[in-house]
């Protein structure tokens, strides 16, 4: 089947907790232990029943959520990642745990209190909701990172001390006292829509993650995609595309992705010969682009649609055509990359049999169609994830029994063997049933755990959402960026852009999409003259900001992702994060697809409309992907790569005759190509050290040369070889 990993788990650990911050946790043993799973336990409990009853208020469960969420942080996540071995917790960070989920209580039992003197708070109301700000902060500190801090800190100082603003940017200025009170004690900010999306859907759907993770549902997916696409040309990094698109419906986090695939598929690349920096870069762009794939697309998705103020449902519908070519333009530079370097697949022993697979494991799917079925019925998210949870629940039971009775037949036939892996597993009945327990247990655990940088998140957006809505910065940001631009569209759209990375850089995607929407949507919305009140047309520009606040965590010089795969990988981190952005390309093209043409977001559209733009979308990926890896069917040369990109490019424009140049193009080049082959014998395939160690120039015109050179030998019908 495969050899085993190249690194540890250990050393996976450490490379999860080096490039993602919410796995730089304390380790507990004993009492403590104990302690905090009790706290965990009853913080999932807490919020089922929430959900289940819905007999507590927004108004008090969004507070209570908080206040579970920073005590976790302050007992799971020290000061400093150094620290994170120690088993024991400092005085101070118990005190700091107490004294955020007492400020938290504070509102969750003044409610009635606080309600009444809306906008005459009392001197207490205001040191508690101080306190409660700079706690939130420095848990951001901790399980954020300093990105969102630093952001959400400028937005503050922003409100207090408008008045010393130069230009558009000026206002009257606010005081610390109308500050903190709008920030805590109103409805947008920390205790706002974000917060109220992660106290309700969001946290359900982590928990939906959780237990399917108890199920190993991710190694089902490698498995699968493995007896799909392992014995393919290239068949190692298709797996890994195909199983990071899978495993992207139930990870929220692109660094998590990449260090769960990457573990197993990276060695899998390079031992059958992909280079390391390659074979790092297939799985960082794979498993960032999980973030966009329904259905379930992380927890951004769901913030998405409460943002903007759509069904879910229609979120996910509209993330199908992008995902879908995101995922195809990497498949098709992998294969490119394969016929240019004659890779080949997993040989016949190497391969899991598909049909096994499924007979054994394919009962773990059911969750996930299950919750789509919902989703699609009209069901709301939360009783959507409700159902979920019950059916992961229900296949973990299952997979547990399957294994006690697998283990019994297997004493009995020595000669059959199973594709699952079974040590480990209860040998009794009663075994079974008490693994179940400990995985429910286990699942609420660690679903407590992971909504923590989700949370807190969600209430340092609602800082900045908080101040927007104070001091009216969006509306200003919008109109001052396309002033910047002239007013030119395609202008203001790449400064957006280019906002949107800067912004994206080393933030989780939750996070992500709340900084990248909130400060930079109002600005795409403002330069296409679309109406605030057009939901669809907002959903167009929220999702334009936050595929570049995604692709940030593979564009150099942060690309947390990428450093990830380079770690496994063992590769130069740079020249993967720059492999990575060549693999995603279709992510910094796809945007402006659909912002020009929301019909490839199904909004407005007619299928006909939809196949056309997918198609043609495929075409011009296609020709990109040529463009970019230098090859088709044989080397190209200058020329003919120039063709295979402008008539990709010429695809992403939305029109008739574009299409039609476009098409021309790059089926020219292809053609040309499979001529050379014909006339010229060989297939011409330098490598990429061929041309090691050229200046830019003399590369490109050593390239020029290559290509008058072919053209005259295609004339003259000369034969040749393949180039040294």
């Amino acid at each position: 089947m495969q050899d085993k990993h190249d690194l540890s788990q250990h050393e996976l650990n450490e490379i999860m907790a080096k490039y993602d911050r919410e796995s730089a946790t304390r380790t507990f043993s004993g009492t403590r232990q104990y302690i905090f799973f009790a706290i965990c336990i009853i913080f999932s409990l807490v919020q089922l029943y929430a959900a289940f009853t819905a007999k507590i208020p927004a108004t008090q469960l969004r507070p209570l959520h908080l206040g579970f969420v920073m005590l976790i942080t302050y007992l799971v996540y020290p000061a400093k990642k150094k620290h994170r071995k120690n088993d024991d917790i400092p005085w101070y960070d118990m005190v700091l745990a107490l004294l955020a989920m007492a400020c938290c209580l504070y509102i969750v039992c003044q409610q009635m209190e606080l309600a009444m003197r809306s906008g005459n708070n009392t001197t207490l109301d205001i040191v508690v909701g101080a306190v409660l700000v700079l706690l939130l902060m420095e848990s951001c500190r901790r399980v954020v990172g300093y990105p969102i801090l630093i952001i959400g800190t400028v937005f503050i100082l922003y409100a207090i001390f408008g008045r010393v603003m130069p230009g558009f940017l000026a206002h009257r200025g606010f005081s610390i006292k109308r500050v903190v009170a709008h920030l805590v004690y109103t409805t947008e900010g920390i205790m706002g829509v974000p917060l109220g999306a992660s106290a309700t859907f969001i946290f359900l759907f982590v928990m939906f993650g959780a237990f399917l993770e108890t199920t190993h549902v991710g190694q089902f997916f490698i498995d699968m995609a493995n007896a799909i696409a392992g014995n393919r040309r290239g068949g190692p990094a298709k797996v890994a595309v195909l199983s990071s698109a899978l495993m992207g419906t139930v990870s929220g986090s692109s660094v998590a992705n990449t260090v769960g695939t990457g573990s197993f598929t990276i060695p899998m690349m390079k031992r059958l010969g992909y280079r390391p920096e390659f074979a790092g870069a297939v799985e960082a762009a794979a498993s960032t682009g999980g973030q966009i794939m329904p259905p379930v697309m992380g927890a951004a998705a769901f913030l998405m649609a409460e943002s903007v103020g759509v069904n879910y449902i229609e979120v996910a519908k509209a993330a199908v055509i992008p995902a879908i070519l995101y995922f195809s333009g990497i498949w098709i530079i992998v294969e490119l990359e394969a016929r240019k370097y004659g890779l080949k697949g997993l040989s016949k022993e190497e391969m899991p049999v598909l049909k096994r697979i499924f007979l054994e494991r394919g009962y773990l799917v059911i969750p996930l169609v299950v919750i789509v079925t919902f989703l699609c019925m009209g069901y709301t998210p939360i009783y959507a994830a409700l159902i979920g949870i019950a059916a992961a629940a229900g296949c973990g039971m299952i997979r547990r029994i399957h294994a006690f009775i697998t283990l019994k037949r297997l004493s009995k036939l020595e000669d059959e063997h199973s594709t699952e892996d079974l040590s480990g597993e209860a040998t009794t009945f009663a075994g079974a049933l008490k693994k179940t327990f400990t995985d429910i247990v286990t699942s609420l655990i660690n679903g407590a755990r992971s909504v923590v940088g989700v949370a807190i998140a969600c209430g340092m957006a609602g800082i900045i959402v908080g101040m927007i809505t104070l001091t009216g910065l969006g509306l200003k940001m919008g109109n001052g960026l396309t002033e910047l631009a002239g007013g030119n569209q395609i202008l203001t759209l790449m400064l957006t852009m280019l906002a949107s990375i800067i912004l994206g850089m080393g933030v989780p995607t939750t996070a992500n999409y709340l900084i990248t929407s909130t400060i930079m949507a109002p600005a795409v919305i403002a330069v296409m003259g679309w109406s605030m009140a057009d939901r669809s047309m907002i959903l167009c520009a929220h999702m334009f900001t936050f595929y570049f606040g995604i692709v940030a965590d593979i564009t150099p010089p942060v690309a947390l992702a990428a450093m990830a795969g380079s770690a496994i990988a063992k590769s130069k981190p740079m020249r993967t994060g720059f492999n990575a952005v060549k693999l995603a390309i279709a992510a910094f093209l796809i945007p402006y697809m659909f912002v020009f043409n929301p019909e490839m977001l199904m909004i407005n559209a007619e299928w006909y409309d939809v196949l056309r733009i997918t198609v043609t979308a495929l075409i011009g990926m296609f020709g990109i992907g040529a463009a970019l890896e230098g090859y088709y069917s044989r080397h190209a040369h200058l020329l003919q790569r120039i063709m295979f990109l402008v008539g990709g490019l010429m695809l992403i424009e939305p029109g008739l005759m574009t299409d039609i140049i476009g098409i021309g193009l790059v089926v020219l080049s292809g053609a040309w190509q499979e001529l050379e082959n014909k006339r010229l014998g060989g297939r011409m395939e330098p490598s990429d050290d061929y041309y090691h160690g050229m200046s830019i120039p003399k590369r490109l015109l050593t390239q020029l040369g290559e290509s008058f050179v072919m053209i005259v030998r295609l004339i003259k019908g000369e034969k040749t070889t393949a180039a040294q």
